[in-house]
């Protein structure tokens, strides 16, 4: 039994060491803070047991006495325990002072260090705490121990040094940082950077100076960081195409999980309103078993999903089942479903979508047998006939089977709530556009809409969206990077 003292990092979950997320994958409890973000509390187990012990400005729902307690009595009782801390557990997040009551209750625990804010956020922001010639040390301090009376910090020797001063949680004690360092022999002019939100979709990055920093509108949580090197502007967060921009997803919940990542990595904040959920064929999946048994009759398996190749290669024992059988995928995220199952298509069209698969089928020399074959088609329930009827009209032997079933789901209201704020909404299926228009509407459509592909985009202009960004290239990654390049063309 072992309480793990692990640090989140910033906030972005990219930040987040690799030991911190193997930790919470096997966490039976975790004990955390207010500002973790779901996507770093979703690694853990559906089954763990969350613990919100948070505080916040002006108030303590939880004293640091009740916490030790806590963390004592879960270390006596579970096996693996997680107390997860924003940024590192030992810099300003009171770590130390759980480990002594660990310590002294006997209960084993082990530190698990994460990327301080102290340094993670002036970096996001574009801004070296440390440059040649400019500043060779840095100090970091708290906003809470700036209107401390009894000893802290000495604000005098750090005027005197010239060094970087970064100070963490100092947004409601900004004009008395300013006054203390002012008092101590700092400049006026001296640059300063505040940054709100740092590392996260939300980042905002104001640049003042000392003698104008209590004039600084900002919102905790923000870091604060005073010196020379706060007048740099490298690379920041800032400048990702998607910084800034509220975006809706559309995806079943099962496979919105590459489009959110890269989202999130080209700078959006991501609000996931998944309208379509996959579910079983009506039959349960016996006509899709049925044919996973007879495999090698067929010359071709064709699938056209990523979830259709999942859940038919997830039934077979390994490529031997295949037998003479060759396999052709409607796009690469299809592809790489493959490719998951150990087996490598033989066959990818070079337009991703339903006619370039029959395309594709069409430049098939045939010769060697004299006639087209047999092939398998598994499938979405609702699936365009372009496949199955263009393969047929081209002389092969179709078996169309079901593989599964788009449901209608039902979002959240927060998530709701979300999308009457966003920039954009994608969608990446006919099915994705009418489960939107169902719990949304058409007035409640953001001001830009990305569509993955052409079939996609008729289903929405047939429903009255206009939609702005299609992209070229029919994936995931296609629409992402269709919609930063509309993005930075807007300027917005």
């Amino acid at each position: 039994m072992t309480v793990y003292l692990v640090g989140a990092g910033p906030g972005d979950p990219g930040l987040l060491t690799v030991r911190g997320a193997e930790l919470l994958r096997s966490a039976e409890v975790v004990v955390h803070d207010r500002l973790i973000g779901p996507r770093i509390l979703d690694l853990a187990p559906p089954t763990a047991r969350l613990v919100d012990v948070g505080k916040s400005a002006g108030s303590a729902p939880t004293s640091q006495e009740e916490t030790n307690a806590l963390l004592v009595a879960l270390g006596r009782e579970a096996r693996v325990v997680v107390r997860l801390k924003g940024g590192d557990p030992y810099v300003f997040g009171r770590g130390g002072e759980e480990a002594i009551a660990l310590a002294a209750a006997e209960v084993d625990y082990e530190v698990v260090p994460g990327v301080s804010a102290a340094t993670a956020v002036a970096a996001c922001a574009g801004v070296p705490l440390t440059h040649r010639g400019v500043a060779s040390g840095f100090a970091v301090v708290s906003g809470h121990d700036v209107s401390s009376t009894g000893p802290g910090v000495d604000w005098g020797r750090l005027a005197e040094a010239r060094c970087t001063v970064v100070v963490l949680m100092g947004a409601a004690q900004r004009a008395l940082v300013a006054g203390r360092l002012l008092s101590a022999g700092r400049a006026p002019s001296t640059p300063v950077l505040v940054v709100e939100r740092g590392s996260s979709p939300q980042q905002r990055s104001v640049r003042t100076t000392l003698g104008e920093l209590d004039a600084v509108d900002v919102e905790s949580p923000a870091t604060i960081v005073v010196g020379e090197v706060a007048a740099l502007r490298l690379a920041s967060y800032e400048d990702r195409p998607l910084a800034g921009w509220r975006v809706v997803v559309t995806r079943a919940a099962s496979s919105s999980a590459p489009l959110v990542a890269l989202l999130e990595r080209a700078g959006a904040s991501v609000v996931e309103l998944p309208v379509v959920e996959i579910r079983d064929p009506e039959d349960g999946g016996a006509a899709l078993r049925a044919a996973a048994d007879r495999l090698a009759v067929y010359d071709w398996v064709v699938v056209t999903s990523a979830n259709g190749a999942e859940r038919l290669l997830g039934l077979i024992r390994d490529a031997r089942s295949l037998g003479r059988a060759r396999v052709a995928a409607v796009g690469p995220a299809t592809a790489a479903a493959v490719r998951r199952a150990g087996i490598v298509p033989d066959l990818v069209p070079d337009r991703f979508v339903a006619e370039g698969l029959v395309d594709a089928f069409r430049a098939l020399d045939v010769r060697a047998s004299g006639r087209p074959g047999r092939v398998l088609l598994a499938q979405a329930a609702a699936a365009r006939p372009v496949v199955a009827d263009g393969l047929a009209a081209l002389g092969w032997d179709v078996d169309a089977v079901v593989a599964y079933q788009s449901a209608r789901a039902t979002p959240g209201r927060a998530a709701l709530d979300e999308v009457a704020r966003a920039d954009a909404v994608v969608f990446t299926s006919a099915s994705t556009v009418e489960g939107f228009l169902e719990v949304v509407d058409r007035k409640g459509v953001p001001p830009v809409v990305a569509s993955i592909g052409p079939v996609t985009t008729a289903a929405a202009e047939s429903a009255g969206i206009r939609v702005c960004v299609e992209a070229g290239h029919h994936t995931v990654a296609g629409v992402v990077d269709a919609l930063s390049a509309f993005a930075s063309s807007s300027g917005r």
